[in-house]
Formats: structure tokens, C-alpha cells, sequence
């Protein structure tokens, strides 16, 4: 059952990020050493997890309006049970709770558990020339940071 997180869960997602960020070194991609995304959130309020203790978790924001998914991350030994899928349906439930028009994320082109399993559940590219400004400084920031280590792209589904 997907709920939002306790204060105390918050720390014990960071081996949940930590573990399925491993998985994109099968298709060669390694990020660079830093803080996970995680390990800078203060807010449960933020954060939807299934489980207990948690398999899987869900980071959200805004942007230009809409619920960004900042992060999605799933223990890899829990993947494949549609954890991930139900997260997202929560995310989108959320979103249209609090009037948001959509939910946008951005994520790996090529990655098959990336873009091509967001296009599975409902998300399709949204253009370079449809991005807000909040939107654009956040694909900015990820770049400063140096995870666009292989094609990405902004994704968008509405709520």
C-alpha cells in the first residue's frame, strides 16, 4: 500500500536509492559521487513509499505548477512486483488532488526502465519549447551536477 513517509523512514530510503541507482551500471551509466537525492529531503510530506519497511519510494515537487517526480527508486529485489507502477499511480492521484494539471519528471531516453516504462504509464516527451522556467532549471541543474551522462528527456502526463 503506497502512503506518504514517516520523518523516521526517511534515512532508510537512502539504501533503496542507493541500490537501484547500482542497476544503471548494466547499461553503463555511473553517477558521478555526491549526496543521493534523498539524503537532501526534510520533508516526508514529499515522499510516498510502499512498504514496511519501504521497497520502494516516490520524491515529489513542483514545477511551473505541476507535481514533478524528482525520484523514483524501487530495492531492486522488490522490482518487477508493480511497485514502481503503483507509485506513480499515487503520484498522479496526488496530483490531481491538489489541481494540478499534470506531472512531469525527466529520466534516461534509452534506459528501459526509464523513458520507455514512463511511456507504459502514461507520460510522453514533452518538447524543449514547452518547458516552464522552473522546469528548465531544473534539467540545468542536473546537468551541473553531471547526471546526464547518457540522453535524457522531460516527460509529462496529465493528472
Amino acid at each position: 500500500m503506497v502512503r506518504w513517509a514517516d520523518a523516521g523512514e526517511l534515512p532508510e530510503l537512502v539504501a533503496v536509492e542507493l541500490a537501484a541507482d547500482k542497476l544503471f551500471e548494466q547499461v553503463g551509466i555511473v553517477f558521478p559521487p555526491g549526496t543521493t537525492m534523498i539524503e537532501e529531503v526534510d520533508d516526508p510530506g514529499s515522499v510516498l513509499v510502499e512498504g514496511e519497511p519501504p521497497a520502494g519510494f516516490a520524491l515529489i515537487g513542483w514545477a511551473d505548477g505541476n507535481v514533478h517526480l524528482d525520484q523514483l527508486a524501487v530495492r531492486p529485489d522488490s522490482m518487477r512486483q508493480g511497485i514502481g507502477g503503483r507509485l506513480v499511480a499515487a503520484v498522479l492521484d496526488h496530483a490531481r488532488a491538489v489541481g494540478a494539471p499534470a506531472v512531469t519528471l525527466t529520466t534516461y531516453r534509452d534506459v528501459p526502465w526509464n523513458a520507455p516504462w514512463y511511456a507504459r504509464h502514461g507520460f510522453s516527451v514533452l518538447p524543449e519549447p514547452e518547458w516552464g522556467p522552473e522546469l528548465r532549471a531544473l534539467v540545468e541543474h542536473e546537468r551541473e551536477l553531471g547526471i546526464e551522462v547518457a540522453p535524457r528527456v522531460v516527460m509529462c502526463a496529465t493528472s
